[in-house]
C-alpha cells in the first residue's frame, strides 16, 4: 500500500507499484475523467498533470508518481470555470467527447509553459488523437483559452 496524493487529496491506494496510473484513477480511486484510448502513450485520452507537466497515465506506473502532485481532468475543472473548458464549450468542439478529457490536459499544459502558443507550437505539443477530427475547432479553441487567460 501507498499514498498518492490526487486532485489536492491523499489516497491510500493497494496496487502494485507498477500498475499503470490510469487504471488507479479510474479503478482504485473512481476517477473516470481520464479515459483509456490505446494503451501504449499513443492517443493521449489517458493525459494527466504530474506536477503540471502533461503525462499519459497508460504507461505510467503509480509507484513512479508517490510524492508527485497528480490532476486529473476532474480537478483542473472542479468548478468548471477554467478558461479552457470555457474556450472548448464556446467554439463547440466536443462531438463525441472521448478525447475531450486528455486534449483539455494536454492543451492547460501548453499554455501555462506558452501562454501565447503559435500554430507550430500547437502542432508540435499537441499530439493527442482526435476520432472526430476535430482539430480546426480545438485549434480556435486554443487561441481563445490564450486570449481568455491573458485577460485575467
Amino acid at each position: 500500500m501507498f499514498t498518492l496524493r490526487v486532485n489536492g487529496k491523499a489516497h491510500n491506494v493497494d496496487v502494485e507499484l507498477d500498475t499503470p496510473l490510469l487504471w488507479v484513477l479510474r479503478d482504485t480511486i473512481g476517477l473516470t475523467g481520464t479515459k483509456y484510448g490505446c494503451g501504449v502513450s499513443e492517443c493521449g485520452c489517458c493525459t494527466v498533470h504530474i506536477n503540471g507537466q502533461a503525462k499519459r497515465s497508460c504507461v505510467t506506473p503509480a509507484g513512479s508518481v508517490v510524492g508527485a502532485e497528480v490532476t486529473t481532468i476532474e480537478g483542473l475543472v472542479e468548478n468548471r470555470s477554467h478558461p479552457v473548458l470555457s474556450a472548448w464549450i464556446e467554439e463547440g468542439v466536443p462531438q463525441c467527447g472521448y478525447c475531450q478529457p486528455g486534449q483539455i490536459m494536454a492543451v492547460t499544459a501548453l499554455l501555462n509553459r506558452k501562454p501565447k502558443p503559435t500554430d507550430a507550437d500547437i502542432d508540435r505539443d499537441i499530439t493527442n488523437i482526435c476520432r472526430c477530427g476535430t482539430y480546426a475547432e480545438i485549434r480556435k479553441a486554443i487561441h481563445r483559452a490564450s486570449a481568455l487567460i491573458a485577460k485575467g
